[in-house]
């Protein structure tokens, strides 16, 4: 008897899987990374991303409700990261055609965009950009590249695989086919 025909995600779930997916092993790569090196519990992890809105003693000193704000946060960002490449991946096709590379480019940028702008210029940050850590900034670029970067290429793809046409590029007078 033949399998039954597998119907693909909606659009918007395939973007939110991807940013889910994103959102697991971005936060699993924290988690790990700090647990061996410094011991630190994944309650902390999570404060350090609400002291970006809160300020490092505010979110220390919230316990569970600011660890839980922290991971909530840490979820949206990647389902934003998400939704800026499919945004983008709408109107350029290379970008959902071949997520490996151009997932992996864009994950890259979120890591630059993170470190060098966001992070210095939260709550966080303290005003300046922390020196680069070969250890940690070297796998954080890995992790941004091929941890975020793919799946949310990967999940654009899947949400814009299925569509006739995807609109054209800004300027263009043309229709690409998928």
């Amino acid at each position: 008897m033949p399998a039954p025909a597998q119907r693909p995600l909606s659009p918007s779930l395939a973007v939110v899987a991807g940013g889910l997916a994103a959102g697991v092993i971005d936060i699993t790569y924290a988690c790990t990374f700090w647990a061996i090196k410094a011991g630190v519990r994944p309650s902390r992890i999570f404060q350090s991303v609400a002291a970006g809105l809160l300020g490092r003693q505010a979110a220390v000193g919230g316990g569970a409700p600011t660890a839980a704000l922290g991971l909530a946060l840490h979820f949206f960002i990647a389902l934003t990261v998400a939704v800026v490449y499919y945004t983008g991946a709408r109107y350029a096709e290379a970008l959902w055609r071949r997520p490996w590379a151009f997932g992996s480019l864009y994950g890259v940028a979120v890591f630059g965009v993170m470190h060098y702008i966001v992070v210095p210029l939260s709550a966080a940050g303290g005003g300046g950009v922390a020196p680069f850590d070969l250890l940690w900034d070297g796998l954080s670029i890995v992790v941004h590249a091929f941890g975020i970067g793919v799946p949310v290429a990967l999940g654009a793809r899947a949400a814009l695989r299925g569509r006739a046409a995807v609109p054209p590029a800004i300027g263009s007078t043309s229709t690409v086919r998928a």
